[in-house]
């Protein structure tokens, strides 16, 4: 209920936070779930699948929304480690285990289809990645200004940068992900850019993150397999 498990035989030495960013992806959804919940417990962790839905036909924020299960997940837990998750990924190796590196934050979708199994450039960010709750307040969240795809994920890059951190990668023969959306004959045409950022994050990143998160929670609801935060 509520997407949380612990293991029934044994105790559990990690608890993660699974936070996916959702919106009226219902088709991925189903394929994420029916594949991560046995994966999860392969590797015997407790954890609980949160899903921070963005309700209203606005653009799509997803630094935000995974700003808001982070609040919200904290207020369940003491969790060790925080996997931001994206809908449309599905992981191919059972040894990416979705725990946290104990010093930086980590990027695990380090090798995706969609890429060839290679970064698309060297400071991407995106996919899955796993940051312990003390990681992500001290580069104070993602930002809540990126509305539409795109950018956010350098921008947090540059966050951990500043505060002082770096990034870890799962190594490309653990951290291999099948994108669910991945149109092979589209990507032949239409060759992948990394996004121009809009935004001066050395200037921002202090004041625009969890120190200046505001949001209404509409609900918060136990669906079987995951836990609902719908937001406005």
């Amino acid at each position: 209920s509520g997407g949380h498990y612990r293991p029934p035989h044994c105790f559990a030495r990690y608890k993660s936070a699974i936070l996916v960013a959702y919106r009226n992806q219902k088709k991925y959804l189903h394929h994420l779930l029916y594949y991560i919940h046995p994966f999860l417990q392969r590797q015997q962790l407790s954890y609980t699948i949160y899903l921070i839905q963005q309700v209203g036909d606005g653009s799509f924020n997803r630094a935000k929304l995974l700003n808001v299960g982070v609040r919200e997940a904290m207020k369940d837990e003491d969790w060790d480690c925080l996997v931001l998750h994206d809908v449309d990924l599905v992981p191919e190796n059972d040894y990416n285990l979705y725990i946290c590196d104990e010093y930086y934050p980590k990027h695990m979708a380090s090798a995706m289809d969609k890429f060839q199994y290679t970064l698309p450039y060297k400071s991407f960010f995106g996919g899955v990645s796993a940051l312990t709750p003390e990681h992500y307040m001290k580069m104070n969240g993602f930002p809540n200004t990126y509305w539409g795809d795109g950018g956010e994920n350098d921008d947090i890059a540059t966050r951990i940068q500043l505060a002082g951190m770096k990034i870890v990668r799962t190594s490309p023969q653990l951290g291999r992900y099948k994108v669910m959306n991945y149109d092979e004959e589209r990507a032949m045409q239409e060759p992948w850019r990394r996004p121009t950022s809009q935004h001066n994050t050395r200037k921002t990143w202090k004041t625009d993150g969890m120190n200046s998160l505001q949001f209404r929670l509409l609900s918060r609801t136990k669906h079987p397999l995951y836990t609902k935060i719908a937001v406005d």
